[in-house]
């Protein structure tokens, strides 16, 4: 059987807890294509999965390979697979199934999409997850229309400068929370009403909003509620709503969690080709520095994304 490199945890904590392991290469099953890994992003979720408060990653689960998206290559296709052959140029999101920091990665062929053409694949490694979550919350959770105002909480983020982004392309009036250097960064972005959080109430604003997305929990949450129209939404990436307060008004509320969705990230890319849609890299690691960029993303503030060179010359190849 093939062996392949991959960053694994045994058990719950930080980012000293990953290790670099060799494992074996699983063979696609009917409907599964295995990829050979190019780039891997790095999202929060990968440090609530670390620390153990990912509810979908117990520790029944373990061993566990962390990293939720990916650029690369297609390498073998499950005998039922028809959309894919070796050697495609692919970009996704793995789901719930073992991950990208490895230099293969098993994903249904429906999670797949070509990545942006003439996209390096750093910059396209750093879409699915971020994208998707951006644009399901947006879109499918929020129903956000052309016209309607939006309140973004978070914008200078990985999710969240997409949410920015996407908003604006959709006709959407976009009001955004950043501060420091996020300030000028969201603006860049085409952000209508930048209010900084450290300075400025939000409230005093942003009024009569359509769609609040909170990508930052805890009190910006709740006091949102002053905000939403009746008959909006507020929709969570963290913390469930109050039903409470959305009964009082009408609204409708709740936290979700992304989902792969190749149809989905077929039409981003053509956003991103089209060059209607920018994506921020702002740090690269190679695959050994891995736990380092683990460490940057739990520090916080990271305008945009950090990628991980996982097929660069910095990682131990292995032939399948």
């Amino acid at each position: 059987m093939s062996r392949m490199m991959a960053y694994r945890i045994h058990e719950f904590g930080g980012p000293e807890k990953i290790s670099l392991e060799t494992v074996d290469v699983t063979d696609p099953t009917e409907n599964e294509v295995l990829v050979r890994v190019q780039t891997a992003s790095v999202n929060p979720v990968d440090l609530k999965t670390l620390a153990g408060k990912y509810p979908l990653i117990g520790e029944d689960k373990l061993p566990y390979t962390l990293g939720r998206d990916f650029a690369g290559v297609v390498e073998r296709v499950g005998g039922g697979v028809t959309r894919w052959k070796p050697a495609d140029p692919v970009y996704g999101f793995v789901g719930q199934g073992q991950g990208a920091y490895a230099q293969y990665v098993l994903v249904d062929e429906h999670a797949l999409a070509r990545p942006p053409k003439d996209a390096d694949p750093f910059t396209a490694g750093a879409v699915p997850l971020a994208a998707l979550t951006a644009w399901q919350g947006l879109f499918e959770h929020g129903a956000l229309e052309s016209g309607e105002r939006v309140l973004i909480h978070g914008g200078a983020g990985g999710v969240g400068h997409f949410a920015v982004q996407f908003a604006r392309y959709k006709g959407a009036e976009v009001f955004v929370t950043a501060s420091g250097d996020g300030l000028d960064f969201v603006r860049e972005l085409g952000a209508d009403h930048v209010i900084d959080y450290s300075s400025q109430r939000f409230e005093d604003i942003a009024q009569d909003v359509d769609l609040v997305f909170d990508l930052v929990g805890g009190e910006a949450q709740t006091r949102s509620w002053a905000v939403v129209a009746a008959g909006g939404a507020l929709i969570s990436t963290l913390t469930e709503p109050s039903q409470v307060e959305a009964s009082r008004r009408g609204a409708h509320a709740a936290r979700y969690t992304a989902q792969p969705n190749g149809a989905q990230l077929a039409a981003i890319a053509s956003l991103i080709q089209e060059r209607k849609v920018v994506v921020k890299v702002v740090e690269t690691y190679p695959f050994d520095a891995t736990p380092q960029a683990l460490a940057r993303q739990k520090e916080g503030h990271v305008r945009g994304k950090l990628v991980v060179d996982v097929g660069g010359a910095n990682a131990v190849r292995t032939a399948v």
